[in-house]
């Protein structure tokens, strides 16, 4: 063994540990996420009846800080899962989705339009039985 890692072999046990965890973690987490999105979602402009923008002013912000911190942490993840086993690119799309960020709409939508990534992303619903993602007019093609 490298003398470096025999110095730092708990060290390295906690990076082969915390890649385990993110393989394991996002082949989980990421499907249900997927599918829970509803099928309109890149078509709306508004956010839907019942939202929780609609809410009291403190569950807008309870529920914001919880999302952008949730996005913000898969986004991180999904960083380190480009390094490590796990799927990386699904993890970031997913955060980045999550945060609240100018222009992420235009972002997300040029991510989505991507006909690969939106193949994978309806290939995963389709899977679970849902309705494939639709997109604005001259955004990418059904996958």
């Amino acid at each position: 063994m490298p003398a470096w890692l025999n110095d730092h072999e708990t060290l390295a046990w906690w990076v082969i540990g915390l890649s385990v965890l993110t393989f394991v973690g996002s082949l989980v987490a990421i499907p249900i996420l997927i599918v829970q999105m509803p099928a309109d979602y890149f078509l709306r402009s508004e956010p839907a009846r019942g939202s929780w923008r609609r809410r009291h002013p403190v569950v807008r912000v309870a529920v914001l800080i919880v999302k952008n911190v949730l996005g913000l942490a898969l986004a991180v993840a999904g960083v380190i899962m480009l390094f490590v086993p796990g799927q990386g690119i699904l993890a970031i799309l997913i955060g980045l989705s999550l945060v609240d960020l100018p222009g992420k709409r235009a972002f997300e939508l040029r991510l989505i339009g991507s006909p690969t990534v939106l193949h994978a992303i309806n290939a995963i619903r389709a899977k679970a039985g849902h309705l494939p993602l639709r997109l604005p007019e001259g955004r990418g093609r059904r996958a």
